[in-house]
């Protein structure tokens, strides 16, 4: 009878342990989604310190990586974990995908120094790399920092042309910043606790075969459609009120309807017809 109690006692013990552990995970994840969502956000309270509009309107897709973390003693390294969202046919946002960026550098410095990153993809072809498992800026794709502000100066690449822009962001001020050599790779275990789905692969979320109804994942998706023209900021979850479903797009506020992105567009960096 005791070896029957011991036993039952430690299976109790291991599904507990078990149970805590998937709740830490999920937590975990919906804590990067939130922290992403505060950085989307500040991108649109920034007006003219912030991402140019047309470049966000046009965008391929955007990853965020709040946080990002570089420790330099003689040589650097440098790591972060965030979220990635890609246009779909409709020109509407997938769910997301966890990402984890290594590498990169801001200068050689002393310390520990954190900051918010932004990558805005303005090819389909640099997205598509990141399906395979992991995408190097500036060598599978070319990057560049990017220009601030809404009138950006004319020096700065008004078309667009470079596969990626790169911008950091501290207290809300966003500047571009150099990313070249860093590893952006999909982070499948991340994917699978959000999405319930063990052996989740990044193509089946982008491709739209798998979605998540969790509320952090739709604040998030919410901010990147306000963030990106396809849905006005009035239709901002506030706390307590459920978040606006990405999937159907509002007018925007200044009365011109949202546009789908021109998947096929030749010029992404022209303003929309």
């Amino acid at each position: 009878m005791r070896t029957r109690t011991r036993l039952l006692t430690a299976l109790v013990g291991v599904a507990l342990a078990v149970t805590a552990v998937a709740a830490h995970a999920q937590a975990r994840e919906e804590g990067r989604l939130l922290l992403a969502t505060q950085v989307l956000n500040d991108v649109r309270n920034a007006r003219d310190q912030g991402i140019p509009d047309r470049l966000l309107e046009r965008a391929y897709g955007i990853a965020v990586i709040p946080d990002f973390t570089k420790v330099a003693f003689f040589l650097g390294g440098s790591r972060g974990h965030g979220v990635l969202v890609v246009r779909d046919a409709s020109g509407h946002f997938t769910g997301p995908v966890f990402v984890t960026l290594t590498g990169g550098s801001f200068g050689f410095q002393w310390g520990v120094q954190k900051t918010d990153l932004v990558l805005v993809f303005t090819s389909r072809k640099g997205i598509e790399g990141i399906t395979g498992g992991k995408l190097t800026l500036g060598g599978d794709i070319s990057v560049a920092a990017g220009p601030v502000g809404r009138q950006a100066s004319a020096a700065t690449d008004q078309a667009f042309n470079a596969g990626v822009y790169s911008y950091s962001a501290t207290r809300g001020i966003f500047a571009g910043v150099a990313l070249s050599g860093a590893a952006l790779t999909i982070d499948d275990s991340s994917d699978a606790e959000l999405y319930h789905h063990p052996g989740l692969l990044a193509s089946d979320i982008i491709s739209g075969s798998v979605r998540t109804d969790d509320d952090a994942a739709r604040r998030f998706q919410t901010a990147v459609d306000e963030g990106t023209g396809l849905a006005p900021s009035s239709v901002a979850s506030s706390e307590g009120a459920p978040p606006a479903q990405p999937s159907q797009p509002a007018p925007r506020t200044n009365g011109a309807p949202a546009q789908a992105f021109p998947l096929q567009d030749s010029n992404p960096g022209s303003n929309p017809n």
